[in-house]
């Protein structure tokens, strides 16, 4: 299985949308599409037995929108015309909200279940697949024979049964398929399961994460087996984002895709996700040249095939930065340290030494958004610190270009708050060109009440256009101040230490050209670097 899933039960995607995605993904061996029907917001699969469940009143975002039975047989027919394999998802019992508005009970109740079987004899005569996911997820459970009830009523059907885990503890022969989510989720022996730990998507920036990911090794396994069937890359749309290809230029959906489509394809990788993290190697090794050979294979498709397509990446493997270790500043982020004096490879400071390493790629994480589980640039991150970054840029001539600056990567899963204006984020990261500060744009959300049901705004750096700045002709100094105050905040559960800075277009479709990144200011040779 190479595949990606749709959360449209939460975030309605066009008809239209899904068969593009589907016709494109299909000639690069992407051959799975799980898609997500229902959700608390909505129930976007046409009832016609219980038409109540699709009206507006019963749905809590984007009311009125959902996909007739009609579409979705013709979208079971077209996945079948492009050797895809679609796998529908009633989730159950959780994640059932519309269900309980529309009927006023719980899936677990004798009501619920009564009715739920009804609709499952509905999505089973509409859906000719081999396959129905049932969830089981985020939920607790209170009749104890409800899922395996579910699960033999579906087998029933003649169809098999996928099924998160976590979710409901099968034993083997219990249930046909599980997916894993999250860190927690484990194949079991002799129960074929689907990757989807450490991929999500809606957790993602542009750069460090494609990177772990092309790298990484699913379920740390070098080739499929019995147990491990292959990887499902998720989009979760519990934050509103609005127009929908925002939600795949901020989820960097193709790049990942065609990422995840030649991993899955070709087995391997260097380590798991959790083991390389998302930082390229310095050095030009086996896995920093494999990644650059990637890469520039993977630009090569979108100048040709995606040019019309929503496709956000550009080249990185060129951008080099040094980074110092982080001084500690008692909570105080405003507080300033040596490196905002004088550039050096060591420096000293209150009795202790502070190196400089080198790091490489457009984003860098210092720490993170799973935390301890993902390694980072900082081997050990502590909250209430302040870190540095900064390289030289090489222009061969004076020029107006843009500038792609982020500091939070906003996850289209959380609630998080937009940055207060004039600031980049809450954590006072800073940046300097040549000596002037530059300043964020302005952000379009100005709210203060942490909310899923506002949309994101520009606070992603794909959701906006670039900076426009002005390069000299020569060296050009980059300067990042990078604090950290607690790792969770009431703005911002999870804070992403990090970076993404990389001079790019104006219109943000390229890497600008003919620049030299060197953090030792090393002048570059007659030839493209």
């Amino acid at each position: 299985i190479r595949g990606f899933m749709h959360d449209t039960g939460r975030s309605y995607l066009s008809f239209s949308e899904l068969k593009r995605e589907i016709a494109q993904l299909s000639r690069y061996k992407i051959n799975t599409f799980h898609w997500h029907l229902t959700e608390n917001q909505a129930w976007r699969i046409e009832s016609k037995i219980f038409p109540q469940l699709n009206d507006s009143v019963n749905m809590s975002r984007l009311p009125g929108q959902y996909y007739t039975q009609e579409e979705a047989r013709e979208l079971v027919r077209f996945c079948k015309q492009h050797h895809i394999l679609l796998i529908p998802e009633i989730d159950m019992p959780g994640h059932s909200e519309a269900f309980v508005r529309t009927f006023g009970c719980d899936m677990q109740s004798p009501q619920g279940m009564m009715i739920l079987k009804q609709l499952l004899d509905e999505i089973c005569t509409v859906f000719d697949v081999p396959y129905l996911h049932i969830g089981t997820d985020e939920v607790r459970f209170t009749h104890p024979d409800f899922v395996p009830e579910m699960v033999n009523y579906v087998r029933s059907k003649g169809k098999k049964v996928i099924s998160w885990n976590p979710g409901w503890p099968y034993q083997k022969g219990e249930i046909d398929m599980t997916q894993l989510w999250s860190y927690r989720g484990k194949a079991q022996t002799g129960i074929p399961a689907i990757d989807s730990r450490f991929h999500y998507l809606n957790h993602y920036d542009v750069f460090g994460d494609l990177v772990a990911l092309y790298n990484s090794r699913i379920y740390n396994c070098e080739t499929g087996n019995e147990d491990i069937a292959g990887v499902i890359l998720a989009v979760w749309n519990d934050r509103l984002v609005v127009p929908e290809k925002n939600i795949l230029l901020e989820n960097n959906f193709y790049p990942c895709l065609l990422a995840i489509a030649e991993r899955a394809w070709l087995g391997g990788g260097s380590e798991y996700f959790d083991q390389n993290g998302p930082l390229l190697p310095t050095e030009d090794d086996s896995v920093s040249c494999a990644f650059a050979d990637f890469e520039k294979r993977l630009l090569w498709h979108k100048e040709h095939y995606f040019q019309h397509y929503p496709f956000p990446y550009v080249r990185q493997t060129q951008v080099k930065w040094n980074i110092t270790e982080a001084f500690p500043n008692a909570g105080n982020l405003e507080a300033s340290f040596p490196p905002e004096k004088k550039l050096r490879q060591t420096y000293f400071y209150q009795n202790q030494s502070y190196s400089v390493r080198t790091a490489r790629g457009a984003g860098i994480y210092l720490r993170h958004v799973w935390g301890d589980l993902i390694p980072g640039f900082m081997k050990e991150p502590r909250e209430n610190h302040t870190a540095y970054a900064w390289t030289w840029v090489y222009s061969p001539r004076k020029q107006e270009t843009g500038l792609w600056v982020e500091f939070q990567n906003y996850g289209r899963s959380e609630k998080d708050l937009p940055p207060p204006q004039g600031k980049w984020d809450y954590r006072g990261s800073r940046i300097w060109l040549n000596g002037t500060e530059l300043l964020p744009p302005r952000w379009t959300n100005t709210h203060t009440s942490p909310s899923t049901e506002i949309a994101l705004g520009n606070e992603n750096c794909t959701a906006r256009p670039p900076l426009l700045v002005h390069l000299k002709k020569g060296w050009n100094k980059l300067f990042l101040k990078l604090p950290i105050g607690k790792f969770s905040t009431p703005e911002i559960r999870l804070q992403k230490w990090m970076f993404t800075v990389i001079f790019v277009t104006p219109d943000g479709q390229k890497a600008t050209e003919n620049l030299t990144y060197s953090p030792h200011k090393i002048k570059p040779k007659n030839k493209r670097q």
